[in-house]
């Protein structure tokens, strides 16, 4: 109970105080600490108020109420994750799992927990290629798109700037290593340079060595693929400071206020892409977030929302919140046939399975799966303009 407490009151949320009897029980593996841990904030909401509308509605298969147990995987360290995992399949025996938010992470409580006992992880954030090509029993899903496209995106994107040559640090993670891969093919196959290329490890103090080396191939952007509150911040401060770099590129892990707040002016200009959409369903969710308290104001909190909406679908179409079923479950509520089902529309989705129905839930984001569990996914641009970052255009 003490366990439990401690990690609500790390995400800070009060949106599941009407689930205080909640009878199935959903993991949310975050990272409430760590290198993102001012993006989980969002993102746990966005969880949260799902479950919120679930209950709110009366909840799943005859009453059932969700209830989001917590755990934090740290997002960088694979032992936490897996023990948390463990925590939640084991100990706390949750039906199904939201999460985790970094790729590693994902992966490490998939193969060491999860797929050994047959619980379904629905991820909205973890973007690694590596996720796609899991051994995962069709265990494994996510509501955000993988970073073999979102590579592609942000080469387009600074080709289409006039960014002919760019510098590479990359996070030596999944994360980190799948999109510089994807970046790096994408950008030199369309006639792009990148003078130079470098892993780092999260959570050192000084990286001034490597993007001083990164700085002598003359690069006119140091693109930083790693972590706004980690060693993304570090970087750009450190290259700042150094005078070796004044223009930045990142992907969806660099996007956030605390990069600007803590940067300052001399971020203006940054560009970065991230996983997103502008239509029907994220106007809603919007909406839905506001209406609960909060603006949404950051990556993959739509995509929380969603997760956590399929799973209670899952559990109303199959007629009960075993384990058992969840995966196929899941693929048959998010695609045709069916009645199409937006965010905001779960009590409605709800009805229509429990009469008999069918439904297409087309949620806050894009949610059709592929056979490796994928979704297809649109992206936004963004750009640090004024003290934030602004959205500049969505690619799909």
């Amino acid at each position: 109970m003490k366990i439990k407490q401690l990690t609500l009151a790390i995400a800070g949320s009060a949106l599941l105080a009407g689930a205080a009897g909640a009878d199935v029980k959903v993991g949310a593996l975050m990272a409430f600490t760590g290198p993102i841990e001012s993006l989980t904030v969002g993102i746990n909401r966005g969880a949260e108020v799902a479950a919120k509308e679930i209950n709110d509605a009366g909840g799943v298969v005859g009453g059932n109420k969700i209830e989001l147990v917590s755990a934090d995987t740290t997002c960088v360290d694979a032992s936490a994750a897996s023990a948390a995992a463990d925590r939640l399949v084991n100990a706390e025996k949750v039906a199904a799992i939201v999460g985790a938010l970094c790729s590693g992470a994902t992966i490490a409580a998939a193969n060491s927990a999860a797929i050994q006992s047959g619980v379904v992880m629905v991820s909205p954030a973890s973007t690694s290629p590596a996720v796609t090509s899991l051994d995962d029993n069709d265990l494994v899903f996510r509501t955000a798109p993988s970073d073999a496209r979102q590579g592609q995106v942000l080469s387009d994107v600074l080709l289409g700037e006039g960014i002919k040559s760019v510098a590479v640090t990359y996070i030596n993670n999944d994360y980190g290593k799948g999109f510089n891969d994807a970046f790096t093919a994408a950008y030199t196959a369309a006639g792009g340079t990148v003078t130079g290329s470098q892993a780092h490890e999260d959570g050192k103090a000084d990286y001034r060595a490597e993007i001083s080396a990164l700085a002598a191939g003359g690069a006119d952007v140091l693109v930083v693929l790693a972590y706004l509150d980690g060693s993304g911040q570090t970087i750009i401060r450190q290259a700042i400071e150094e005078g070796d770099f004044s223009r930045f590129a990142g992907g969806d892990g660099m996007v956030g206020q605390s990069l600007v707040d803590a940067i300052g002016d001399k971020l203006d200009g940054m560009i970065a892409t991230q996983p997103g959409g502008d239509n029907e369903g994220t106007d809603t969710f919007k909406a839905i977030a506001e209406a609960n308290g909060w603006t949404v104001d950051g990556p993959y909190q739509a995509e929380a929302y969603d997760a956590v909406a399929l799973i209670a679908l899952a559990m109303q179409s199959k007629g009960n919140t075993d384990r058992e079923g969840m995966a196929k479950a899941i693929r048959a509520v998010a695609g045709a046939p069916g009645e199409e089902i937006k965010a905001g529309e779960l009590a409605r989705g709800l009805k229509i399975l429990a009469d008999g129905g069918e439904v297409n839930y087309q949620g806050a984001t894009s949610v059709e799966f592929d056979d490796a569990g994928d979704p297809p996914g649109s992206y936004l641009v963004m750009k640090v303009t004024g003290g934030k970052f602004e959205q500049q255009a969505v690619v799909k």
